[in-house]
C-alpha cells in the first residue's frame, strides 16, 4: 500500500507565496516556467507544496519575481501552537496570502486599490459584509 505524502505547511506557504506574486505580477505558470527552465506543470507542484524548492532555485525565483527570498517566508506558519483563546498573526497573514493567491482575491484587490474616495470604499466593505452576513460587526 502507498501512503500518499502530505506537502510540508512551510513548502505549501512558500509555494502560495510564489503563486500570489506569479498572480500579482500578472505572469503564468508557463512564463515562469519558462524562465526557470521547466515545465509549467512543475511550477504547479511548487505552488502546491507538492515539490519542495531548494534554496538556490528559490534564489531564482525571487530574482525572476522581483522579491527577495525572505518574501516567500513572510508569514510562514512556525510549527509552534497558536495562542490560547485569540488569532495568531501567522494565522492571519495566511488567510490574506490565501485569498490573493486566487484570482477572485487579486482582482477584487486591484479594483479596491484604485478607488481613491475614501467614502465610497467604506460603503463597498459595507456592502461586501452586509452580503456575507456580517451586518452587525464593527468595522
Amino acid at each position: 500500500m502507498v501512503v500518499k505524502k502530505t506537502p510540508n505547511p512551510i513548502d505549501k506557504h512558500v509555494g502560495s507565496r510564489v503563486r500570489m506574486r506569479r498572480m500579482m505580477l500578472g505572469m503564468s505558470q508557463e512564463k515562469l516556467g519558462e524562465r526557470l527552465g521547466l515545465t509549467f506543470q512543475q511550477v504547479q507542484k511548487y505552488e502546491k507544496g507538492t515539490n519542495r524548492i531548494g534554496a538556490s532555485r528559490l534564489q531564482q525565483i525571487g530574482a525572476i519575481l522581483s522579491v527577495p527570498v525572505s518574501f516567500f517566508f513572510e508569514g510562514a506558519p512556525s510549527g509552534e501552537p497558536a495562542p490560547e483563546g485569540g488569532f495568531s498573526d501567522v494565522s492571519a497573514a495566511s488567510y490574506v496570502a490565501d485569498f490573493l493567491s486566487t484570482s477572485e482575491g487579486l482582482a477584487l484587490n486591484r479594483a479596491f486599490i484604485r478607488i481613491k474616495n475614501p467614502k465610497i470604499r467604506r460603503k463597498i466593505v459595507d456592502l461586501v459584509s452586509s452580503i456575507a452576513g456580517d451586518d452587525d460587526e464593527p468595522a
